[in-house]
């Protein structure tokens, strides 16, 4: 079942990548009291989500704090290396978005966001989601039609919130 609004998010143990490698970040604690964007994409490193959804968030940071955001986070379902490596390339770190990285598809399957894509070596990869989430609690979510990148971007989702 697909996460929607007024839900709790499930408890989740994503990953980042620290001073000695990937650290767990406890995804509860890091909502608690909190109000904090998530939108989840196919992966690091693949076109869309290079050139198009990432940056999408980027550009609109200033304009999410303006409207209380705490933090901005992406999702995609790979491993804490690589996730590292994304916000190293594109700058988002440094643009104030955090890479989180989720290695078995937990919390994405969690939500009901997981989709396969064989042909292309896509097993368990998220869908292109986001969603405002205060206290744990999803306030808004927006879900975009597969192979399109639309209204879960960064200028898309300020929009409607």
């Amino acid at each position: 079942m697909t996460i929607t609004t007024g839900q709790n998010l499930p408890d989740a143990t994503l990953a980042q990548m620290g001073d000695n490698g990937p650290e767990p970040v406890d995804l509860s604690a890091k909502l608690k009291g909190r109000k904090v964007i998530i939108f989840g994409l196919p992966g690091a490193f693949t076109r869309t989500c290079s050139a198009a959804h990432l940056p999408s968030f980027m550009r609109t940071k200033p304009e999410f704090d303006k409207k209380g955001v705490d933090e901005i986070i992406c999702v995609a379902v790979n491993d804490a290396f690589v996730m590292k490596a994304w916000s190293d390339q594109t700058g988002a770190g440094e643009a104030g978005v955090t890479l989180l990285a989720d290695p078995d598809s937990s919390f994405t399957k969690a939500i009901g966001m997981e989709f396969s894509v064989p042909a292309i070596g896509f097993f368990d990869r998220s869908q292109r989601y986001a969603m405002l989430v205060e206290d744990g609690v999803v306030t808004h979510v927006q879900q975009d039609a597969p192979g399109e990148c639309n209204i879960s971007t960064g200028e898309s989702f300020l929009d409607a919130i």
